[in-house]
């Protein structure tokens, strides 16, 4: 199974779309899985046997969830959850993924419930005051 194959190698099942497995546009044909799935297309017994191989369905929550945990192991060793704009963990650059979430959050287009979990992360939304604050105590 070439998605197996990706899995062992990549050690996750997130296929880019444009990715080519011995030949076959795998991402291409995932992506079309995914979408027959969200018009109810794709049939009981297909949808089944790509869960059964480790198909992700919501690629946009599965990444989110890992640069979460990443988020989260990142605060509980440096006893904060400030990530450094170009900081990499586990070879994403979280620091990035983080002002993402902050933009979103700024253009009201961040969900409520991802929003509480940041917070009770410790997130801080506006960094610059933070930091202006923060100094301003030290006068």
């Amino acid at each position: 199974c070439l998605l197996v194959k990706f899995q062992q190698r990549e050690g996750h099942s997130i296929v880019p779309i444009s990715h080519t497995e011995d030949g076959l546009k795998l991402g291409n044909w995932l992506y079309n899985q995914r979408q027959q799935k969200k018009k109810r297309k794709l049939d009981e017994s297909s949808e089944k046997r790509l869960r059964d191989v480790g198909v992700v369905w919501e690629v946009h929550s599965e990444k989110w969830e890992k640069n979460y945990l990443r988020l989260v192991k990142f605060q509980q060793r440096e006893g904060h959850p400030n990530v450094p704009n170009k900081h990499i963990e586990d070879g994403i650059n979280l620091g990035d993924w983080l002002n993402k979430q902050r933009q979103q959050k700024k253009k009201r287009n961040l969900d409520a419930s991802l929003e509480t979990r940041l917070e009770d992360a410790g997130i801080v939304w506006d960094v610059r005051s933070e930091n202006w604050e923060k100094n301003y105590r030290l006068l």
